[in-house]
């Protein structure tokens, strides 16, 4: 007769389980080194090592195959750090979620968005929410797209609103607004306030742009735009936030692309000028995106819910800045 599993291993797994070497491993999968997980870790490297070494012999796998000049988490390291990241998550919403038992909506509500969100519709909610729960507090974070969606699959953030690239089936996705980028450059640049200009006008030119705007990325026609006008390939300026991107074009470093109804104040106040082309734009949809496995406070679950209902109740055609 075959020996019957034993039904008490995960049980005991869960009890003897230290869940700081799931943190440690964690920041070590995020790091990318020991010697930088240990520096985010406030720990001495060895430190870091040996909790790595226990975590491993207490799972019966190895986590990662690492080595002079290589790092790389293995099939089982890749689907703990995705399983642990979660937990992570859902550990440091419970004193939040314990600190929200009240008649009153008082909840804390986090939202990680990318620098480039201009949305009217989106400010209405947010005065909205404000008016009708003015007890609920909000903390509004700026990260770039991927990052933002990370927060949220790690349960860190309420939600993002964001582009996006490749769809997470862990995730729900709704569309907030589209928007149109053209090019532009500032007073220091030699097409600055100049009429009739024309596609290859910008020939030879160098570039500007943000790190997403790359061919396969989520801003690839941006890129494609910049290869129709036959512009220089070298991007003499690149960052993650519009503001940035703005202040490089403003300063005469190259030609940047910007959303249509963003640069529009700067057109009129002369900080800016409209280049070519003039007609067939590149849409970009931006994103409301959230983790249906968030255990939410009552303000999370009111501001997504709101929200949501409004997007519903607004034709996309009210939802597109040009």
């Amino acid at each position: 007769m075959s020996e019957l599993p034993d039904r008490t291993a995960p049980e005991r797994f869960m009890r003897e389980l230290d869940w700081n070497l799931l943190r440690t491993f964690v920041v070590l999968a995020e790091a990318g080194s020991v010697t930088e997980a240990a520096q985010r870790l406030h720990l001495a490297q060895p430190s870091v090592s040996a909790a790595l070494k226990r975590l491993e012999e207490r799972l019966g796998k190895r986590l990662i195959d690492r080595g002079p000049g290589h790092f790389r988490l293995t099939e089982a390291g890749e689907k703990l750090r995705r399983e642990a990241v979660e937990i992570q998550g859902s550990i440091l919403r419970i004193s939040t979620l314990m600190r929200e038992v009240t008649d009153e909506v008082r909840g804390h509500l986090r939202i990680a968005l990318a620098s480039h969100v201009v949305c009217p519709l989106f400010d209405r909610v947010l005065a909205e929410f404000h008016a009708a729960h003015p007890r609920a507090t909000m903390s509004l974070e700026v990260y770039s797209s991927a990052d933002a969606i990370a927060q949220v699959t790690m349960k860190s953030a309420s939600l993002a609103v964001c582009l996006v690239r490749d769809r997470n089936p862990r995730l729900e996705y709704r569309r907030l607004y589209r928007e149109f980028f053209g090019l532009f450059c500032g007073p220091p640049h030699p097409l600055f306030a100049r009429e009739g200009l024309e596609l290859r006008d910008l020939a030879g030119h160098s570039a500007v742009g943000f790190e997403t705007d790359r061919l396969g990325d989520v801003l690839h026609p941006v890129t494609l735009m910049r290869a129709q006008a036959e512009m220089d390939e070298r991007v003499t300026g690149i960052s993650s936030h519009l503001e940035e991107v703005r202040r490089m074009i403003v300063a005469g470093i190259g030609i940047g692309a910007l959303p249509l109804h963003v640069a529009a104040r700067d057109i009129s106040d002369g900080l800016l000028w409209r280049l070519p082309p003039y007609s067939e734009l590149p849409a970009i949809d931006v994103h409301v995106v959230w983790n249906p496995k968030t255990r939410m406070n009552r303000a999370e679950a009111l501001f997504l819910s709101r929200l949501l209902e409004t997007i519903e109740a607004t034709p996309i055609e009210d939802r597109t800045y040009a």
